[in-house]
C-alpha cells in the first residue's frame, strides 16, 4: 500500500475546464457590471478576485467536465486505503463543492481569499504540511513545476509534451494521464461551420428577383457570406461560453467543444473578438447598408445569447427575426428592394422552424426525465402547444406564399405562372414533414442542420427548385 499521501489539482486536471475563467464568464452573464470591476479585485490579490467571483454566482459542481480516466484511478486509489487531497488555486467554496459532490477526497486545501494557493505558494504549503518529498503530486501545467520540484512522485495530467519532460526532470512519474485530442474537428464545431449553411440565405433576393445571371452581384455577396460566417461564429463561441451550464445538462449539447472541455474557454474568450473584427473588415467592403443589418444582426444575437433565449415564446420570435434578417441583409449587400410578401413568408416560416428547434429540445428533455428544459422559459409539458403553434406558423407561411402567386408580380417574374403553384404542394409536404420527424423525436438541435442532411428535405428542395424553373422557362416544346 502506498503510504504518502496523494494530492491532486483541480483546473485543467481533475475537470477539464478553469474554475476561475467559468466563474468570470459567469459574472459576464449574470452581472456584467461586475465584470468591470475585475481589474480592482485583481489589484488587491489574485485570491481576492477569486474569492469575489466565487461569491458572485453558483455553480453546479455535478454538470462539470470531469476527467473520468483519473477519477476512476483515483477511486481505486482510495479502495486500497491511499489518502486523497484536493489542493487548487480555485477558491475555497468551489473545491469544498466539488470534493462533497465527488465523495473521494479526504481533504480539501484551496485559495482562501487571503492566498493564493499556486505555484511556490502551494509547493510551500505542501512542504509545510508533509516535507520535502513527503506526497506524490498529481497535475498539469507549467505552475505545477515547483509542486513536482519538492514531490516525491509525479502524476501528470493533460499536460502538453514540454511539461511533461520538465515534470519528469523533476521526480519519478508514476503515471500519466494524456489530453484529449483537439483538432480540426473541434475547432471545426466550435466555429459550427455546418451553421454557415443558414448564410445562403443571404442569396434568396438575388433568386427571387431572377437577377443571378448578373456576374455583378456575386462578389459583393460572397462577401457579405464571408462576413456573416464570421459574425455568426463569433456569436456561436460567445453563446456557448455563456451557456456551459445548461448545454452540460443537454444529453447533446454538453459534447460541445468548451462544455465537454475539449477546448479551453479562454481560447473562445480570445477568438471571438477576433472573429468579429475580421467580419467588420469584410463588411466595410460590401456597403454601409450591409454593415448596418449586419451590426442589427449582432445586437439581436447578443441579446438572444444575454437574456431573450430564456424568455418565453420572445425566443423563437427573436430565432425567426434572425434567419429573416440574414435575407434583408442580402438584399441591402446588393441595394435591391425587398417584397413584402418574402418577409412574410420568411417570417412565418422561420417562426415554424424555431418552434420546431425548442419542440424538439422540450422532447429530449422529457425524455430524460427532465420537467424543465434548463436555461429556458419552458416547461416539458408546453411542447403540445409549441407543437401546435409551430404548426400554425408554417401553414400560415403558405397561405402568404399562395397569396403571393396571384398577384400580378408573379405574372412578370414567371412565363408560365400557374406550374409555379407547384411550390405550395412541395412546401405543404416539407412543413409537414418537417414537424412529422420532430414529432417522432428524429429532429435535430437545429432544423436547417436536418434539412440539410435529410433526404426527403433534399428531395423536397429539388422539386422546390424544379418548379420555380419550370415557370420562369416554360415548357421546353
Amino acid at each position: 500500500m502506498n503510504t504518502l499521501p496523494l494530492i491532486i489539482d483541480l483546473d485543467g486536471t481533475l475537470i477539464h475546464t478553469d474554475m476561475l475563467h467559468e466563474s468570470a464568464l459567469r459574472a459576464l452573464r449574470d452581472n456584467p457590471v461586475e465584470v468591470l470591476r475585475i481589474p480592482y479585485f485583481l489589484a488587491r490579490g489574485k485570491a481576492v478576485l477569486k474569492r469575489r467571483l466565487a461569491q458572485g454566482s453558483d455553480f453546479d459542481a455535478a454538470s462539470l467536465p470531469y476527467n473520468q480516466a483519473l477519477l476512476e484511478w483515483l477511486r481505486q486509489q482510495r479502495r486500497d486505503g491511499r489518502k486523497l487531497i484536493l489542493c487548487t488555486a480555485s477558491d475555497l467554496s468551489i473545491a469544498n463543492a466539488i470534493a462533497g459532490h465527488l465523495g473521494v477526497f479526504d481533504e480539501v486545501m484551496a485559495s482562501d481569499g487571503v492566498r493564493n494557493l499556486s505555484g511556490e505558494n502551494k509547493a510551500a504549503a505542501l512542504v509545510a504540511r508533509f516535507g520535502q518529498a513527503g506526497y506524490d503530486y498529481a497535475g498539469n501545467s507549467q505552475a505545477d513545476l515547483p509542486v513536482w520540484r519538492s514531490a516525491r512522485r509525479a502524476v501528470v495530467v493533460n499536460a502538453p509534451a514540454g511539461v511533461a519532460r520538465r515534470a519528469a526532470g523533476c521526480c519519478e512519474i508514476e503515471r500519466a494521464f494524456a489530453a484529449p485530442p483537439a483538432g480540426f474537428s473541434a475547432w471545426r464545431r466550435v466555429f459550427r461551420v455546418h451553421q454557415w449553411l443558414k448564410n445562403l440565405l443571404l442569396l434568396v433576393p438575388l433568386f427571387a428577383s431572377h437577377q443571378f445571371a448578373d456576374p455583378a452581384h456575386w462578389l459583393p455577396l460572397l462577401l457579405a457570406f464571408i462576413a456573416f460566417s464570421l459574425c455568426a461564429s463569433s456569436v456561436y463561441i460567445a453563446n456557448d461560453l455563456l451557456d456551459l451550464e445548461s448545454d452540460r445538462q443537454h444529453p447533446r449539447k454538453r459534447n460541445r467543444p468548451f462544455a465537454s472541455g475539449q477546448v479551453a474557454a479562454w481560447l473562445g474568450v480570445l477568438c471571438a473578438p477576433l472573429l468579429l473584427l475580421a467580419s467588420a473588415a469584410v463588411a466595410w467592403q460590401v456597403g454601409d447598408a450591409f454593415c448596418a443589418w449586419l451590426a442589427a444582426y449582432f445586437a439581436l444575437t447578443c441579446a438572444y445569447s444575454w437574456g431573450l433565449k430564456r424568455l418565453l415564446l420572445v425566443d423563437c420570435l427573436a430565432l425567426a427575426v434572425l434567419y429573416t434578417l440574414r435575407i434583408v441583409a442580402g438584399a441591402a449587400a446588393l441595394d435591391m428592394p425587398l417584397s413584402p410578401w418574402l418577409l412574410a413568408f420568411s417570417a412565418f416560416l422561420f417562426l415554424s422552424l424555431a418552434f420546431v428547434k425548442r419542440y424538439a429540445e422540450l422532447q429530449v428533455q422529457a425524455l430524460h426525465g427532465k420537467q424543465k428544459a434548463h436555461g429556458r422559459g419552458y416547461y416539458t409539458t408546453d411542447a403540445p402547444l409549441i407543437q401546435m403553434l409551430g404548426v400554425g406558423a408554417g401553414y400560415a407561411a403558405l397561405v402568404v406564399l399562395a397569396l403571393y402567386l396571384n398577384s400580378a408580380a408573379v405574372q412578370m417574374l414567371y412565363r408560365t405562372p400557374e406550374f409555379v403553384w407547384g411550390a405550395v404542394v412541395v412546401m405543404l409536404f416539407w412543413v409537414s414533414w418537417m414537424w412529422m420527424q420532430a414529432h417522432r423525436g428524429l429532429m435535430h438541435d437545429d432544423p436547417l442542420v436536418f434539412a440539410v442532411k435529410d433526404k426527403a428535405s433534399l428531395l423536397a428542395g429539388a422539386c422546390f427548385a424544379a418548379v420555380l424553373a419550370l415557370g420562369t422557362a416554360g415548357w421546353p416544346w
